[in-house]
């Protein structure tokens, strides 16, 4: 049974907390779908089996010839590849134990400039928030990524809004069909996952920082569940970061795939904290950080990635990035992007 198939039938389980057999992460997976380029017998990632443990791993498929597993590591044959590969991808098929999975592999051409696009590139520009005009233009400025926001519709369809509520339309109340009549500027209508991820795919980039809402129907966990098969069903782990307020939305979306790259939004727990439940980053409000002027170095510490929300003075740009925070989710990437080209 492929990933995808897995975390579907997990959706139809008890939803209420994270039961034992929703922490069954689908197998194998790996820790990282990016490949280095420029790089002879470069380590792309480690392969997982069911429970878990980095061992037998067999190639079952790869029509480029390019990859080799040895020890439970994907790597590089000898060849390297090189740049200039954007919009290339690379299928493989691993087997762990009993479990195959098809994967896609991205050659590492993506963007390390720490500019965030809030809701995408919108304020200048001719799209409205959270749609496809804006996170194309974010992807067009060079932004090493675009955030954005996705709730579960009444019919259980993942849709984009970053309020609970778009054209006068309860986005948790209201058919994907009906938010869909929302005009949206430049002719753009209220997007889905799915089309997201598709614009996405297209290059190698930006990658999409995935916010999932709170729920006000209890659907939270639900929610988590769908985004990430639907990620998986796209193979498209290479692009995407996940963020939330809710920390068992953050739980969850580890229980299913544990190697996600996923940060809390809250600003209530600390670095040891979310390091001891895998967490891979802190997303703070920018007054987290004027609280705590220590909480970058501590981070760091802990291994912990920071990003501070939402900057939009050029000042507090400046400090941030002083003080070596990894990412700025901004409102002004514009403003931002000609900090760090400096």
């Amino acid at each position: 049974m492929n990933n995808c198939k897995k975390i579907l039938l997990m959706a139809g389980m008890s939803l209420f907390g994270i039961n034992a057999a929703a922490q069954e992460a689908a197998a194998p997976y790996l820790d990282s779908y990016t490949i280095p380029v420029k790089q002879k017998n470069a380590v792309i990632g480690r392969i997982y089996d069911s429970n878990g443990k980095v061992g037998n791993a067999r190639l079952l498929e790869d029509k480029s010839g390019l990859f080799t597993i040895g020890g439970g590591v994907l790597t590089l044959k000898k060849k390297a590849i090189v740049n200039g590969t954007d919009h290339i991808t690379y299928p493989v098929r691993i087997q762990a134990g009993k479990d195959t999975a098809d994967f896609l592999l991205v050659p590492d051409n993506f963007i390390r400039n720490k500019v965030v696009a809030h809701r995408g590139a919108w304020k200048h520009h001719e799209g409205s928030q959270n749609s496809i005009t804006a996170l194309k233009d974010a992807i067009r400025l060079g932004c090493e990524g675009s955030e954005f926001d996705v709730w579960l519709s009444s019919d259980n369809q993942l849709v984009i809004s970053h309020d609970p509520e778009i054209g006068g339309k309860k986005v948790e109340e209201s058919t994907l069909a009906d938010l869909q009549t929302v005009q949206l500027k430049n002719g753009d209508r209220v997007p889905t996952l799915e089309e997201y991820i598709a614009v996405i795919m297209e290059q190698h980039k930006t990658r999409l920082v995935l916010e999932l809402k709170p729920s006000g129907k209890g659907k939270g966990e639900q929610l988590a569940t769908q985004a990430v098969a639907m990620v998986h069903a796209k193979k498209a782990q290479a692009w995407m970061f996940y963020i939330s307020f809710d920390y068992n939305i953050c739980k969850r979306i580890k229980a299913l795939d544990p190697t996600a790259k996923v940060a809390y939004l809250n600003g209530d727990k600390t670095p040891a904290e979310l390091r001891a439940d895998g967490i891979w980053g802190l997303d703070y409000n920018q007054q987290e950080f004027k609280k705590d002027p220590q909480l970058i170095a501590t981070a760091k510490q802990q291994q912990i990635t920071t990003n501070a929300w939402t900057i939009n003075d050029p000042e507090i740009m400046d400090g941030l990035l002083k003080e070596g925070i990894d990412y700025i989710t901004t409102n002004e990437p514009e403003i931002l992007l000609e900090k760090v080209r400096q």
